[in-house]
């Protein structure tokens, strides 16, 4: 009778660690992934925030060559200036909502960045001068930049994703808290090629 308490004990015992262990292991990689997606997240934002810095050096250089085209200069300016008042917590990639507005109000600035640059092809002082020509470049790499941390972001989220909605990770992810991320999609109508025209 005692050998089989004990052996009932030991095996009750094995099961709590065992259901601690799987418990544990989940909750970690949850927590990794987690971490994962937020750092990834703050990559996205540090580089919007160096196009947000570039911004007012280039409409300076580009409005000492083009002050009759204010329009679009202050189309620039309004653009930026919606995006850095946007405030944005660490939970941006659990709400998809804030982050397609986030998303909308980047588009609005790129818009009007390429708007811009339309302006510029007009002035050919303007395109050979230094100062523009190196503040192009930056923002020719930041865009770069842009792009390959959204995509970063997004595989960080897709793991993340992934591993909370296995089984049973899902039990302990809902049980523990941890929400679905968001991912970042393409702007409407982005499948459609630019359209080209020289006048």
């Amino acid at each position: 009778m005692k050998r089989g308490l004990i052996m009932t004990l030991a095996v009750i015992v094995g099961i709590v660690v065992l259901c601690a262990a799987v418990f544990g292991g989940t909750y970690n990689r949850l927590v990794a992934g987690e971490e994962t997606v937020s750092s990834a997240w703050s990559q996205v934002e540090n580089v919007y925030q160096r196009r947000a810095d570039l911004i007012p050096n280039l409409v300076e250089t580009v409005k000492g060559y083009a002050a009759h085209e204010r329009e679009t200069l202050q189309g620039v300016v309004e653009a930026r200036s919606k995006v850095s008042q946007m405030k944005l917590g660490a939970d941006v990639v659990n709400n998809p909502q804030t982050l397609t507005q986030f998303q909308a109000m980047q588009g609005e600035l790129s818009s009007a960045l390429s708007r811009l640059m339309v302006v510029v092809e007009r002035y050919p002082d303007l395109k050979a001068n230094q100062n523009f020509l190196t503040l192009q470049s930056q923002l020719e790499g930041t865009e770069n930049r842009i792009a390959v941390e959204r995509r970063r972001f997004n595989e960080a989220a897709q793991a993340f994703n992934t591993i909370r909605r296995t089984f049973p990770n899902v039990i302990i992810a809902n049980v523990m808290g941890f929400e679905k991320k968001a991912y970042f999609e393409a702007a409407a109508g982005a499948e459609q090629a630019p359209t080209v025209e020289f006048e």
